[in-house]
């Protein structure tokens, strides 16, 4: 694969046989620009990548680094799934497989799932046909659970959860699955159920 961005963008247009005026039109820029972008004197903005890459039938990362970018994950199982947390505004992303995401600035490393120890032993009630899932640990507003999930093989269920109320959610009950619980201090728990 060529290695300069330019030669990359001729080689992704001509396999789409478009000539620059018909890429130009698809993207909103004149042909002049593509002729400039082509032989080195400039690059796109970065607003147009995405539209560039949508218009040659490319990824932007394939766009930017000339690798074929392949979704090695085509048949997702939440049970491998990943859990990242931002620990600015605590928002909670689950994945079905290894990810990259940033919120509020900050790079999100995966959870790893820790063996519970007393303080968070996940314990799990068959009430009206339903888990009830409950805690034995602090809620106050320094150290709290943050979120409990059951993960299955076919679906995923959150509670989110705030300091000051219980530590316990219910899940409706569909098989077994692993119940996993968040500690703000102390990181992620999990029980297989």
């Amino acid at each position: 694969m060529e290695q300069t961005f330019g030669g990359r963008l001729r080689g992704y247009r001509k396999g789409k046989h478009l000539t620059q005026q018909e890429l130009a039109e698809r993207i909103g820029v004149s042909d002049k620009t593509v002729s400039r972008w082509e032989s080195g004197r400039g690059l796109p903005d970065l607003a147009l990548l995405e539209p560039l890459g949508a218009a040659l039938g490319v990824s932007v990362a394939e766009l930017l680094s000339g690798e074929c970018v392949t979704n090695r994950n085509r048949a997702g199982n939440p049970l491998r799934g990943r859990f990242y947390v931002c620990p600015v505004c605590g928002n909670v992303i689950h994945a079905m497989g290894e990810g990259s995401f940033h919120c509020c600035g900050v790079a999100l490393p995966p959870l790893e799932a820790e063996v519970p120890d007393e303080t968070h032993e996940l314990t799990a009630e068959d009430v009206d046909g339903e888990y009830y899932v409950s805690l034995a640990h602090p809620m106050e507003k320094g150290h709290f659970i943050s979120f409990l999930a059951l993960v299955g093989p076919s679906r995923l269920e959150i509670v989110k959860l705030y300091p000051e109320q219980e530590a316990a959610a219910r899940f409706s009950k569909r098989g077994g699955g692993i119940l996993y619980a968040c500690c703000n201090r102390h990181g992620l728990f999990c029980r297989k159920l």
